[in-house]
Parts: structure tokens; sequence; C-alpha cells
């Protein structure tokens, strides 16, 4: 599967012939400025709460590209409300079958607001069967115990945690999650974008590397093959 990292935590992985766009915050992300939002390919978009900094983007990318954009209740509401036709809503539990794949919708621990400050529905982490390999994205979340039944669904190839801390799980918590989904490949997202989480790289990868457990902390715009 194809990952590339556009900052934050937004990327996109290239699975089952279709591009799935997470949580699009480029515009206003000064270390993403190498980042042509207008470029973008986008088959899928999915969004895992509402702070803007999750979903900055979303509308102009899908009124652009046409995607398909999958969230909650409340963010499915949000998009109708903002003009996009082509969404769909998941919350935690459900999954749906598409042309790329299967996606299921997990709990994620975390607060969910918009820009105005009105509700956005439960925060939500997606796994993903396809034809080329499984992977979950966590969304921002705390370390739960409940991250131990993602494995009980899939068998996974890689996992996308945060690693920032102070809003989200750090390092030392995300290595417990990797162990609860079953996950040795973890790419980590939301973090440095903030003075409030920057993190020390070296130490980060460290801590998983003891471990026996590969993260991977990406250059913007870099690309591998995972």
């Amino acid at each position: 599967m194809k990952f590339t990292y556009y900052g934050h935590s937004c990327f996109s992985v290239f699975a089952g012939g279709k591009n799935l766009l997470f949580d699009p915050f480029i515009t206003p992300n000064e270390l993403a400025s190498s980042i042509n939002v207008d470029e973008l390919k986008a088959d899928y978009i999915f969004l895992s709460h509402g702070h803007y900094d999750h979903t900055f983007d979303a509308v102009r990318i899908a009124k652009r590209t046409g995607a398909m954009v999958l969230g909650n209740w409340e963010i499915y509401d949000w998009l109708n409300k903002n003009g996009v036709a082509n969404n769909h809503p998941i919350n935690p539990g459900g999954k749906l079958t598409l042309d790329f794949g299967t996606v299921k919708c997990f709990t994620a621990i975390h607060s969910s607001s918009f820009a105005d400050g009105t509700y956005a529905g439960a925060p939500s982490g997606f796994a993903f069967k396809t034809p080329d390999g499984n992977f979950y994205y966590s969304g921002d979340t705390g370390l739960t115990l409940d991250m131990g039944l993602v494995s009980k669904w899939v068998k996974l190839d890689f996992a996308v945690l945060p690693v920032g801390d102070c809003l989200t799980m750090g390092a030392e918590d995300a290595l417990i999650a990797a162990d609860l989904i079953g996950a040795s490949i973890v790419v980590g997202v939301h973090y440095d974008t903030f003075g409030f989480i920057k993190i020390d790289h070296k130490k980060s990868i460290e801590t998983f590397g003891s471990a026996g457990k590969k993260l991977h902390l990406l250059d913007v715009g870099a690309i591998i093959d995972l």
C-alpha cells in the first residue's frame, strides 16, 4: 500500500485501487506549505472527528474531487449543510463494504466540536480490509483497552497512531496501543504542528525500537510503501 503524509494527521493510502484521504488539514498548517491542496487526489475522505485541524480542507477537496466523505452522523449533517452531497454516515461500531474493501468504525477517546463550538459527535477511528492489505487509523485518542477489539476484527499490516502527547497519546501509550491492536509497524501523526505537541523524534523512535516495533515519523510530502 502506498502511504503519503501531508502533515499533522492528514495522509492518504492507495489501496483497493482507490485514494483514501484522512483528516485534511493543510491550508493553515505552516509545516505543510509545500503541499498544494488543490492537487490532492481523493476517492474517499475519512474524518475522525470535527476539530478544525482534522476537517479544515475537507469541504474544499470533496467539492473539487467528488470524493465520498465519511464520518459520524453529526459530521454527515455538517457536510450536507456545507453543500457536500456525496457523503455517508458511519458511527463507532458500524462497518461498510465499498469498492476498495471494507471499513469498520471504532471508538476513540477524545473531544470533538466544530469551529463554531457546536457538538461534532463521537470521535472515532477506522480499520480497513482491502485486497492490498489491512490498516487502522485511530484518530485523535487517548489509550483505551477498547483498541483490543481492532485485532479481533482484522490482522493489521500497519497502524497510524497519534504520538504528540498532551492532547492524545504520546509514544509510550502508542506503543501499548500497538500491542493491543497487533501492529508491529506504526506511522506516527499529530505531532510537532503546534508548540504543545512537539516531540523528541529520536526518543520516540527508540521507544518503539526497544520493543521490537517500527515507528515512522515522516517528512511532510514523504511517500512510503507499507
